[in-house]
C-alpha cells in the first residue's frame, strides 16, 4: 500500500526546501492537523483502549498508566527509520492513543524522504498489524499521525528549516533520540559527529521544546566499558574512565577527543578506524561504538540542568520474541553475521570462553520497557536523570555454548541455500559441524585455515587459483569476526536490570500482557531456533520458505 501522495508533513508558513510537502495549497489542512487535537472517528475508533480520567486510571491502582499518558501526546523521534526506532513507531500507533509523531528522516529532497518514508515505515512489513487493524483506514490513520521531517542530526538545527523547527518546539511532549552509528568500527571522526555531537544539538533543541516533558536517550549497556561483575543502572559523570581497575586518570576530554579526529584530516580511512579504536582501549572501552556513546550519555548528564531524561540502555538488541511480527528484523545484528557465517559453514572456530553469557534482548521488549519508562517519568515531571538497563545476563542468561548450540540445531536440519536451478537447490555447506572453542588466537587461527581449506579447498568446477582465493577471502573473514567479537566471548561483566524489573512490578496486569518486559519468560531455544533464525533468514537473507 503507497502512501506517497497523502503523507500529511510538517507544517510551514511558506513552502521550504528541506519540508516534505508537495502541495503549498493544502497549507491550512495540514497546520490544523499539527496545532489541533482533532483525530477522525474512523481512524480512532479502531482503538480499543478506555480513556477515563480518574487517577485510578493514571498510576497507582492502575498501573503505571502507559494508555492514559499518551492519551493526545506528540512525539518527537530521531532514528525512526532505524531498527529500534521504527519498532517504538509502530508500538506506539498500534497499542496507544499517541498524537502525532514527528519523525526526523534524513534525505536529499522531498521526493527521496517520501520514498524512503514509504518503503522503510509504511510498507513496512513490521506494520502488518497496524495495516490488519486498520483495513482501508489504514492510509488515513497514517496521515494523520505520522509527520515527516528533513533534517540531520550531524547539522546545526538538526538540520530542519526554521519553520519546521519552531512547529515542533511548540508541539511536542516527549522526545526520543534513537538515531545513532551502530558501527563497533566506523570512522573516529564519524561515530563522534552522530554518536556525541548528536546528543549535544539534540539537548539544546529540546530545551527549546515549550511543552516538553520528557527526553529519551537511547544509549547501550556496554557504555560500562571493561568494568567487570554486577554493573548497576548509574550514570557516567564528564570525563570518567572506564578501565577494567577504577581510577580516576586518565580522564576524557570530549573536546580534545573531538579535536583529534578533526586535526587527522578526512583521509585515511584504515587510519581513522584505527584511531577509533585505540582511543576507545585507551580509555576502557572495547570499540569505537562504546566509547562514542559513552561520551553521548556524558553530554546528557552534563547539560541536561533540570530537564527529566531517561536513558535506555539495551545489551544486544535482536528480532521481535512475540509482537507485532516475530522473528522480523531489520539489517545483520550485532551476532547475525556469526550466525549466518556459521551456517555457511564458513566459522569453524570461535573465541570466547563458552559458558560466557551473551546478553541478548529481543526487540519488542526494549520498545515496550522504552515506553513504560516514558509513562512513568512523564507524570512524575521531577528534574531527574533515571537509568534503564534492558539485559538477561543476570535474569536469565544464555551462554556462548547454548547458542552456537541452537545455532548448529536449526542449520542441521534446514541449511542455508546457496544457490538455485532447474536443477535443484544447493546448499552452503550439508555436514555442519558443531563450533570449536579458542581462547587464544594463534590456535584458533591455524585450526580455522585447516578447517576452511578441509571444506572447500576441493571444490570441483572451480580452477585451483581461484579456490585458493575463496578460501582465503573465508578465513580472513572468520578471523576478523572473532576479533571483533572476542570482547563478548571473554566478558566479564554482568548488567543488572533492577529499575527495569521495578517497572516491572508497577505494570497492571493487563499493561503486564500487551507491554510485556519480563526477560524470565524467554525460552532461549525457542527463540534462537523457532523466531530469531527464521526471521533472519526471510527478513534478512530473504529466503522463507526454501530448505535443501
Amino acid at each position: 500500500m503507497l502512501l506517497c501522495n497523502s503523507l500529511v508533513f510538517c507544517p510551514a508558513i511558506r513552502k521550504p526546501k528541506n519540508l516534505l510537502c508537495s502541495d503549498h495549497n493544502r497549507k491550512s489542512k495540514i497546520q490544523s492537523l499539527v496545532t489541533n487535537k482533532h483525530v477522525s472517528y474512523k481512524a480512532r475508533a479502531s482503538f480499543n483502549v478506555t480513556t477515563k480520567s480518574t487517577n485510578d486510571d493514571l498510576q497507582g491502582k492502575g498501573g503505571v498508566g502507559i494508555v492514559n499518558f499518551f492519551q493526545g501526546k506528540n512525539i518527537f523521534i530521531t532514528g525512526g527509520t532505524g531498527l529500534l526506532g521504527k519498532a517504538l513507531v509502530e508500538k506506539l500507533l498500534r497499542s496507544t492513543p499517541v498524537g502525532k509523531i514527528y519523525i526526523l528522516v534524513k534525505a536529499d529532497d522531498h521526493e527521496t524522504g517520501i520514498d524512503r518514508m514509504t518503503k522503510e515505515l509504511i510498507n513496512s512489513e513490521l506494520f502488518k498489524c497496524l495495516q490488519e487493524k486498520h483495513g482501508k483506514y489504514y492510509q488515513e490513520f497514517m496521515t494523520e499521525n505520522l509527520v515527516p521531517v528533513i533534517g540531520n542530526i550531524t547539522e546545526p538545527n538538526l538540520g530542519m528549516d526554521s519553520d519546521s523547527a519552531h512547529a515542533i518546539m511548540k508541539d511536542v511532549h516527549v522526545i526520543i533520540e534513537s538515531a545513532a552509528n551502530t558501527n563497533m568500527n566506523e570512522r573516529y571522526d564519524v561515530s563522534l559527529e552522530t554518536n556525541v555531537n548528536g546528543p549535544r544539538r539534540i539537548m539544546s533543541f529540546a530545551k527549546a521544546c515549550k511543552s516538553l516533558e520528557l527526553l529519551v536517550h537511547i544509549s547501550t549497556a556496554y557504555v560500562n566499558g571493561e568494568r567487570e561483575g554486577i554493573l548497576l543502572e548509574n550514570p557516567l559523570t564528564m570525563g570518567e574512565n572506564r578501565r577494567k581497575d577504577p581510577s580516576p586518570f586518565p580522564r576524557v576530554d570530549i573536546s580534545d577527543e573531538v579535536n583529534l579526529a578533526s586535526r587527522s584530516g578526512p583521509d585515511g580511512n584504515k587510519d581513522m578506524r584505527k584511531l577509533g579504536m585505540e582511543r576507545a582501549n585507551f580509555y576502557g572501552w572495547h570499540n569505537t561504538y562504546q566509547i562514542t556513546k559513552a561520551m553521548g550519555e556524558m553530554i546528557i548528564h552534563e547539560t541536561r540542568g533540570d530537564m527529566p531524561v531517561v536513558i535506555i540502555r539495551p545489551t544486544i538488541i535482536e528480532s521481535c520474541y512475540k509482537g507485532p511480527v516475530p522473528g522480523w528484523i531489520q539489517g545483520n545484528r550485532v551476532f547475525d553475521p556469526i550466525i549466518c557465517s556459521f551456517g555457511k559453514g564458513q566459522l569453524p572456530a570461535f573465541l570466547c570462553k563458552p559458558d560466557t553469557p551473551v546478553d541478548i534482548i529481543p526487540l519488542d521488549m526494549v520498545v515496550n520497557t522504552t515506553i513504560a519508562a516514558i509513562a512513568k517519568h512523564g507524570y512524575k515531571h521531577m528534574p531527574e536523570l533515571s537509568i534503564y538497563q534492558i539485559a538477561t545476563s543476570v535474569l536469565n542468561p544464555i551462554r556462548v555454548s547454548d547458542m552456537f548450540d541452537y545455532t548448529c540445531e536449526y542449520f542441521r536440519s534446514r541449511p542455508l541455500i546457496e544457490s538455485e536451478s532447474s536443477s535443484g537447490i544447493i546448499s552452503y555447506y550439508d555436514n555442519l559441524a558443531p563450533v570449536k572453542y579458542f581462547d587464544n588466537f594463534d590456535d584458533l587461527s591455524k585450526y580455522t585455515r585447516d578447517e576452511i581449506y578441509r571444506r572447500f579447498g576441493s571444490m570441483r568446477n572451480i580452477e585451483t587459483h581461484e579456490l585458493q582465493k575463496q578460501c582465503k577471502a573465508k578465513i580472513m573473514y572468520a578471523e576478523n569476526l572473532c576479533k571483533i567479537y572476542e570482547f563478548a566471548g571473554f566478558l566479564k561483566a554482568r548488567f543488572d536490570a533492577g529499575n527495569t524489573q521495578k517497572l516491572l512490578s508497577e505494570m497492571s496486569k493487563e499493561e503486564q500482557i500487551n507491554f510485556d518486559i519480563d526477560v524470565t519468560k524467554i525460552d532461549w531455544r525457542n527463540y534462537i531456533t523457532e523466531v530469531h533464525i527464521p526471521g533472519l533468514i526471510k527478513f534478512v537473507l530473504k529466503q522463507e520458505g526454501k530448505f535443501v
